[in-house]
């Protein structure tokens, strides 16, 4: 067949095609023609009248019949862009989707006004009489003075609720859930998929006692860190098995807290000292505690009601050998990078058996009769 039709001519101004003529079938096959609308959305295509233009030609023709299914498309597509977001749902419109790193995060602390929360911090243990003496002469070493100011943010960070409002906080929030689901898309920051991460109700928010924004930074680390996303990804398995399964985040926060205590009872300071830094040593002590506790949890067949005994014997080897657990992470990451260690073996852990963990009754840290966490005002 030798005649042959073209798109004339089209011209759109302030968003109005003033004329478009017939498009034969054979021209979807010709790249000139699909040059026309490149670049151009469908629903640029939609505001511009140009998927009108193309049913009704310049000269006056028009489809005979409209089918039922035509209709039905035309009636959801002009229901598609009226569609409100739902202010109740928590997710904020800003840049929806991305991810936010730690150091991004981190950097957020380290220049927004932290005086209020300053002001409640306690540095260090404080100790009288024969506890002093005793801990001046054989206790660990004191933290170098320029090391301080970083110490003190950890602590004062810790005192940090969370706050929904804040496009931060909810990109945390939103990257932690991501990187522990594989999830692509935003989620509501209150509902009951947290209790599926392991938090104990739908608002993480009420979880965070004793340890502040700090555990959702150490979570956010975990995850975001490629040298301990995969450890982090094999302990979330962990807390689904269908009979060792504990609450992954609650548990996080609790390790947290055994973090903050170390810290503030200058457990770390010749860790830090002899690295010339703190946040660095505290993130890697809370990711080799959390190893040790699910290397134990799947070695010895714990159990969520175990959990309390657990954390107790974790918190007294996390103060007395730091050095030991992180010589045992490195040697853990470095088995990782070579594609050797692995948490479970074989054994698979599917979610989808057994009892869910938020119906069994957890113990933490804060639940425990601890001296050490009396003195220390986190109970």
């Amino acid at each position: 067949m030798s005649e042959t039709s073209s798109l004339s001519e089209k011209e759109v101004r302030d968003g109005q095609v003033e004329r478009v003529s017939v498009v034969h079938s054979s021209l979807y096959k010709d790249s000139g023609a699909l040059t026309a609308f490149r670049g151009i959305s469908i629903s640029e295509l939609k505001n511009h009248g140009i998927l009108q233009a193309l049913t009704t030609e310049s000269s006056g023709w028009q489809p005979g019949v409209v089918s039922a299914e035509v209709l039905r498309a035309q009636e959801e597509w002009d229901v598609v862009e009226v569609i409100p977001p739902d202010p109740e749902s928590g997710i904020s419109s800003q840049q929806p989707g991305q991810l936010i790193s730690f150091s991004e995060a981190l950097q957020y602390f380290q220049t927004v006004d932290l005086s209020s929360f300053k002001k409640r911090i306690q540095p260090t243990i404080r100790r009288t009489g024969l506890a002093a003496l005793r801990h001046c002469l054989f206790g660990p070493p004191k933290l170098h003075q320029g090391l301080r100011e970083e110490r003190d943010l950890i602590f004062t960070i810790a005192q940090c609720g969370l706050d929904s409002q804040d496009p931060m906080h909810g990109r945390v929030l939103q990257t932690i859930y991501k990187k522990l689901t594989g999830s692509k898309f935003d989620c509501a920051l209150h509902g009951n998929h947290w209790e599926d991460l392991g938090f104990q109700g739908a608002n993480p928010a009420t979880d965070l006692r004793g340890a502040g924004f700090l555990a959702l930074l150490h979570l956010l680390y975990l995850v975001m860190d490629s040298n301990t996303l995969l450890m982090a990804q094999e302990i979330f398995r962990l807390s689904h098995h269908h009979v060792q399964q504990f609450p992954f985040c609650l548990m996080s926060v609790n390790i947290t807290r055994i973090a903050i205590q170390a810290l503030r009872e200058e457990c770390l300071s010749r860790e830090c000292n002899r690295q010339q830094k703190v946040i660095p040593v505290v993130n890697s002590f809370y990711a080799a505690t959390f190893l040790h506790l699910a290397r134990v949890w799947r070695t010895q067949q714990k159990t969520i009601s175990d959990s309390g005994f657990v954390l107790k014997d974790l918190e007294v080897l996390a103060k007395k050998s730091p050095r030991r657990l992180l010589k045992t992470l490195d040697a853990y990451l470095a088995q990782a990078s070579k594609g050797q260690a692995s948490l479970l073996g074989a054994q698979k852990c599917p979610g989808s058996q057994g009892p869910h963990c938020k119906d069994l009754t957890f113990t933490g840290v804060c639940d425990l009769q601890s001296h050490s966490l009396e003195s220390a005002g986190m109970m």
